[in-house]
């Protein structure tokens, strides 16, 4: 991707709104440790040492949660593609640069936490998570022709909708440990979203109709950074069939609270450009909200029709 110079100008323009809130962040972020969240005296050796390789029966994980922490790690562990991914399209030097390393330093405690957990409680095959990590990394993470205007609208809701994932899967386990440990790596994904929304917030000032259709385009086009990893669509039907993260998460706890914040529906002062981002980006939300209205409802019946089987099938050993 290349800068022109109205995107140089508008990074510069920003640096300020950047240095103001790396300096907030700063002061909001908690030093920890990903060491402190993993049980490591239920670590033993495999099989390579002398020990035992995994089996299922070892994993305290039922099929939804592993499904989730094998997600949400691999898309932590291709941290390297991300970085490169901001860092080309925002900026090395200055208040840029020093968020770009901070934020880095940030998310990679993440998969460390991750792995080592699944790893010492042998929650789910290592060898196959590995196997899973090269390939994952090894095709990367490529955002296409992204502007930096139109990176930092993304990482916004994409921030958030991690954060929302990570303390869904905690709950999802059933394990006091992996909720404590996700828990406080939301935290982090939480911080990082006030720092993007915060930038564009300030764009919205700056250069309304540019970031009106930036914010648009990315709603609209909304993906994981995870869903081109294998498995992603079955392991995400999983995920949303269990409500870690679905449709209606999606509409009510990420893109919708964004929104009103930078007061989208609200703000005057558009061009013809910002006008015509905006209304595509409300026929959206409407036809997103109606998606998953329909979506819930027929996980509902589907929850239903599972629980009407299980008690027709309890009933009879009941009456033995």
């Amino acid at each position: 991707m290349s800068r022109t110079p109205a995107t140089t100008a508008l990074l510069t323009e920003l640096e300020p709104v950047v240095e103001e809130n790396l300096n907030r962040h700063e002061k909001m972020a908690q030093e920890w440790h990903p060491h402190d969240y993993v049980p490591w005296s239920e670590g033993r050796d495999f099989a390579f040492l002398g020990g035992e390789d995994w089996a299922p029966e070892q994993s305290r994980l039922d099929a939804t949660a592993k499904a989730a922490m094998i997600t949400n790690l691999l898309t932590e562990d291709n941290l390297p593609s991300y970085h490169r991914e901001i860092a080309t399209r925002f900026s090395r030097d200055g208040a840029w640069g020093t968020w770009v390393g901070r934020w880095t330093a940030e998310e990679n405690r993440h998969g460390i936490a991750i792995r080592d957990y699944l790893v010492v409680t042998r929650g789910v095959d290592p060898v196959e998570l590995e196997r899973a990590r090269m390939d994952y990394m090894t095709s990367g993470y490529d955002s296409g022709d992204k502007t930096p205007l139109e990176a930092v609208a993304y990482v916004s809701f994409q921030e958030l909708a991690t954060r929302v994932s990570h303390r869904n899967t905690g709950k999802a386990t059933n394990d006091p440990v992996a909720d404590q440990m996700l828990a406080r790596i939301a935290k982090d994904e939480n911080l990082h979203m006030v720092f993007y929304r915060n930038i564009v917030a300030a764009a919205l000032d700056i250069a309304p109709d540019e970031t009106m259709r930036a914010i648009a385009d990315e709603v609209i086009g909304f993906e994981m950074p995870g869903a081109t990893m294998a498995g992603f669509r079955k392991n995400s039907t999983i995920i949303a069939k269990a409500g870690i993260y679905d449709l209606r998460l999606h509409h009510d706890d990420v893109v919708a609270p964004i929104l009103r914040h930078w007061k989208v529906f609200d703000r005057t002062g558009f061009g013809p450009e910002g006008e015509k981002a905006r209304e595509e980006l409300a026929a959206f939300m409407s036809g997103l909200d109606a998606q998953a209205t329909k979506f819930v409802e027929s996980r509902q019946r589907m929850r239903d029709r599972l629980q009407a089987k299980q008690d027709t099938e309890i009933a009879p050993l009941s009456q033995a």
